[in-house]
């Protein structure tokens, strides 16, 4: 009833007040309907915006829904079929969203009498259990504060779900559906199971995070360590990448999430919901127009995007489910002491918490005894509690088992009757793959349990992930960069390129890097007048390629660690950056004032010049300076007569010996890049280096074919003052 309507009703009762036949008992009894009618004006008012309200929730499910699917799209991308959260994971910004996602299912003010009502409640139920299992591998993933606020922000969300819908099943808000079925019990009794998987998951993190690392480094020192003091050729070093990643993969908390028994169980869950979400789906067509709630049409966009999201959202736990089943997961059901294995890591983090001192919020000291008597009962249930959960996955997974197992059957029958496709299959398949391999892959598998071992099929499809990212990443090879090293025939010119007895500029000590004289040497040869430009462009491109893996051999192996190396390497980038944006050297102009009369000896002259000029800039003029006076010494007389093209040979040809002798540190870059302390960073690092193997491969094949020094030893290698020692003892 409008607002119009109820001043004709008031109109009306103060008319009756009139008439002296009406009773006043009736008059007064009609108006203490006014307080009641004038509620349901209001009531009518402020229901208005729930469907754009019912919008917002359907928002906030699209954006769970877009990040699942991202997951899923990245998974199959990289063929990782165990999907690590990537894009959803659990933290404060997706609790509120889910939080946001959930309304309708903790929503007790508004009465849902539609079949669509009812329905789209039990969506929001089933969308939750889904995303819950989709949240479970995202755990391995933090610290342990990390870990115990976001599964307490979680507990207190399902919490509060299941006791909203407790006390709508209990006061008859969430009846059966049309198919007489009350899903209710069934989604509140998952919703605590997957809760308690993800506390059972999460108390085992820590314990399971410090295997893995015992393991990674006791497998790393037997087998790879050595390899930090070697220069290994191209195979070697392919063979080491391949090792790191494998372990990378394998001995990555996020894969031992994905392939524990709990993932494997919250994937049979995500099953029987779709399930019981389709039996209900098909009778729900029929009843799309019949929604009663305030929500109005905003309930139907609700129900839609949350059943697909249900649907969508199931694929990644299933196929992790199924990717667990392929690794051996039959044999460890079938071993009874897989059970006592895992109790070292599932139960360790309660028996520390036995044995160690709790911290009290009070200082009475009964309250402090009667915790302290109650502190070893309530963590033995809570062990029981832990061991019950894990023995329920074990046991829920028994159902896919026998799926894999029938399906396995079916496969061995179609090679049986085709065995000649399936024998040429074998051959194209395995053919690509055969390569000099010396170590078996498989023993750089980490492992912490019997469960978690994949198959020869996932140690296969871990290296063929490599081989991708190589063959992807060689079509982008710097090929000015590699151009620029064919140049080089030996290194000769990092000992040519400054001679030690030209003093410096000031009396501080002068330092050098591999960087410093490559901007010098090229800011002398672009600036040559009548050089092709095709030329001094390639140049350009080259040494701008160069210095990006420049940097990284002076990061990588602390060449430059001290402070007032890193004060040059920051000037040296910051110069390089003048020369190729702007055109300049220290606001000095590159290109010749007369490029007509201007010699070779008057353009070195002219660097010289301005070094001096210049002397503030201590490091950037100090190189200037010792490069123009090295070169014109070497030339003496003879440089009024040489031409802009033969100094501008010379010069490349130094720029191509530096470059070369830098980047023969690549080799031990990239096995450096493939061991890191931190286990979260540990993926990121392998890959980074089988990257910079793939974009080097040909510059490390190229370099590997000189011969080095002799006089040089190993450790020596990162640094440029070292270089030149050897291949010019005597100046």
């Amino acid at each position: 009833m409008g607002f119009n309507e109820t001043d004709a009703f008031l109109q009306l009762v103060n008319q009756l007040k009139s008439y002296s036949n009406i009773p006043e008992d009736l008059v007064s009894s009609l108006g203490y309907y006014n307080m009641s009618i004038n509620l349901l004006s209001q009531q009518d008012k402020f229901s208005k915006p729930m469907p754009w309200i019912g919008l917002y929730v359907a928002s906030a499910s699209v954006l769970c829904i877009l990040a699942m699917v991202a997951d899923l799209i990245h998974g199959f991308r990289n063929r990782k079929l165990w999907f690590p959260n990537k894009y959803f994971s659990l933290n404060a910004a997706s609790l509120s969203v889910i939080a946001v996602a959930m309304k309708l299912p903790v929503d007790l003010s508004s009465v849902m009498p539609g079949v669509v009502d009812k329905s789209a409640k039990y969506a929001s139920m089933a969308f939750m259990c889904t995303m819950m299992a989709n949240l479970l591998p995202s755990l391995a993933t933090m610290d342990n504060k990390s870990l115990v606020s976001n599964i307490i922000g979680l507990g207190i969300l399902v919490i509060t779900l299941v006791v909203n819908i407790c006390i709508q099943m209990g006061t008859g808000l969430l009846p059966k559906l049309v198919h007489q079925v009350s899903p209710g019990a069934f989604y509140v009794a998952n919703l605590l199971f997957l809760l308690m998987i993800h506390t059972c998951l999460a108390l085992a993190i820590p314990t399971s995070k410090m295997a893995l690392e015992e393991m990674y480094e006791e497998v790393y020192d037997h087998f790879l360590m050595d390899k930090q003091r070697e220069i290994l050729n191209v195979e070697k070093l392919k063979q080491h990448v391949r090792n790191c990643w494998i372990m990378a993969e394998t001995g990555s908390p996020r894969f031992m999430a994905a392939f524990s028994f709990t993932s494997s169980a919250s994937g049979v869950i995500c099953l029987s919901i779709i399930l019981l979400t389709c039996s209900y789906m098909r009778d729900l067509i029929y009843h799309l127009r019949d929604y009663k709630s305030d929500y109005r049409w905003s309930m139907v966009v609700i129900l839609m995007v949350q059943l697909f999201g249900v649907l969508s959202a199931s694929i990644a736990p299933l196929c992790r489910c199924l990717a667990a089943l392929s690794n051996n997961f039959s044999e460890s059901l079938n071993d009874s002491t897989t059970i006592g294995v895992s109790n070292f890591y599932w139960i360790n983090t309660l028996d520390d918490l036995k044995k160690t001192s709790t911290p009290y919020p009070f200082h009475a000291s009964k309250y402090k005894i009667i915790v302290h008597i109650l502190k070893i009962p309530i963590l033995n249930i809570c062990v029981r509690i832990q061991m019950l959960v894990v023995s329920v996955c074990k046991f829920l997974i028994i159902f896919p088992v026998i799926f894999v197992i029938c399906v396995s059957f079916c496969l061995r029958c179609l090679v049986r009757i085709m065995p000649k496709r399936s024998e040429l299959t074998t051959v194209t398949t395995d053919e690509p793959n055969q390569t000099e391999e010396t170590e078996d892959p498989t023993l750089f598998v980490l492992r912490i349990d019997y469960y978690v071992e994949p198959r020869e099929t996932t140690v296969k499809r871990i290296t063929q992930s490599l081989n991708r990212l190589i063959q992807k990443v060689q079509k982008k090879q710097p090929n000015n960069l590699t151009t620029l090293i064919r140049v080089s025939r030996g290194f000769e010119g990092v000992g040519n390129y400054e001679n030690n007895h030209i003093p410096s500029l000031m009396p501080r000590e002068y330092l050098d890097c591999w960087s410093l004289p490559l901007i010098t040497l090229t800011t002398i040869a672009i600036s040559l007048p009548n050089i092709q430009k095709n030329m001094v462009d390639r140049l350009l491109r080259g040494v701008s390629e160069g210095l990006a893996y420049v940097a990284l051999v002076e990061e990588s192996l602390h060449a430059m660690d001290d402070v007032d190396s890193v004060r040059v390497k920051e000037e040296a980038r910051r110069l390089w950056l003048e020369v190729v944006k702007d055109h300049k050297w220290l606001e000095n102009k590159l290109a010749s004032p007369d490029p007509t009369t201007d010699s070779a000896a008057q353009v070195l002259h002219y660097w010289k010049n301005a070094a001096i000029y210049h002397i503030s800039h201590e490091n950037s003029a100090n190189s200037m300076y010792r490069i123009t006076e090295t070169i014109l010494r070497f030339y003496n007389t003879s440089i009024y007569h040489i031409s802009h093209e033969d100094l501008f040979a010379r010069l490349s040809s130094m720029i191509s010996d530096i470059l070369a002798a830098c980047l023969t540190n690549l080799p031990r870059v990239i096995v450096m890049k493939c061991h890191t302390s931190e286990t979260e960073k540990r993926e990121a690092s392998v890959h980074d280096a089988a990257q910079l193997l793939a974009e080097t491969i040909e510059i490390i094949s190229i370099l590997q074919a000189r011969a080095l020094p002799e006089s040089l030893a190993l450790d020596d290698l990162p640094f440029i003052d070292k270089w030149r020692e050897s291949l010019n003892p005597n100046p």
